[in-house]
């Protein structure tokens, strides 16, 4: 059985032993011409892309409506706030383990761009990795956009990924690395908002990502229908 993870230590980290992240001192002029300073957080491992990361909205559906148009999200520990975000993990179908529901947090699957890639082939890349799940093609993929600017120049894009399946919902096993903790989780899309609210009360922390996602379907399905407001 799987041990529990948990922060054991935390201490100040100089910018120069830091190897993913850096700090920046920031000296700007503001609208009204005064002189002003701001910190920010930067990822040290950029590359020729110009974007940092990449999260993938993938789109399960059957050619034969077997199932419902769906979509995968993770559970994963994160070690900054110490808890499992929703979510990835590769241990979908007999996941039984200590960890409790406080600890968990629920996500899209997400990684880094590798240095020589697009946004585009990391998340076909990453989609497989984490879910095993093989992209058809990419759907869409979103402009460059920014989780918290006040704080960090960290940027991404969202690659909407299409996934058919022939006939029934497959659950194929994920590629992880050795190190990864990762579980999966096919939630359909006209119930991922309703689900993540589930979560929330029974003590999951959501990703905001996947939070305004799901609530900008359901509110869209909901206006669709003439039940909104």
């Amino acid at each position: 059985m799987p041990l529990e993870p948990k922060v054991t230590a935390v201490a100040p980290l100089d910018t120069d032993q830091a190897k993913w992240i850096g700090l920046k001192k920031i000296h700007y002029t503001d609208q009204d011409g005064k002189k002003r300073v701001w910190e920010s957080a930067e990822r040290k491992t950029r590359g020729a892309s110009g974007i940092d990361a990449v999260a993938i909205l993938a789109i399960l559906r059957s050619r034969t409506n077997a199932f419902p148009l769906s979509t995968v999200v993770i559970e994963q520990y994160r070690p900054p706030i110490d808890k499992f975000v929703i979510g990835r993990s590769k241990a979908f179908k007999s996941r039984r383990t200590s960890f409790t529901d406080q600890h968990c947090k629920k996500e899209l699957p997400a990684g880094l761009i590798d240095k020589d890639e697009t946004a585009e082939q990391a998340a076909i890349r990453e989609l497989e990795e984490e879910t095993g799940y093989k992209a058809e093609k990419v759907a869409e993929s979103s402009p460059i956009i920014y989780s918290d600017p006040g704080m960090s120049n960290a940027n991404m894009k969202l690659v909407v990924a299409s996934v058919p399946m022939n006939d029934q919902l497959e659950m194929p096993d994920s590629k992880l690395d050795v190190g990864e903790h990762i579980v999966k989780r096919v939630i359909p899309l006209n119930k991922l908002n309703a689900t993540l609210k589930v979560y929330d009360e029974k003590g999951y922390v959501v990703d905001a990502r996947l939070a305004h996602f799901a609530t900008g379907y359901d509110i869209a399905q909901r206006i669709g229908s003439g039940a909104f407001p």
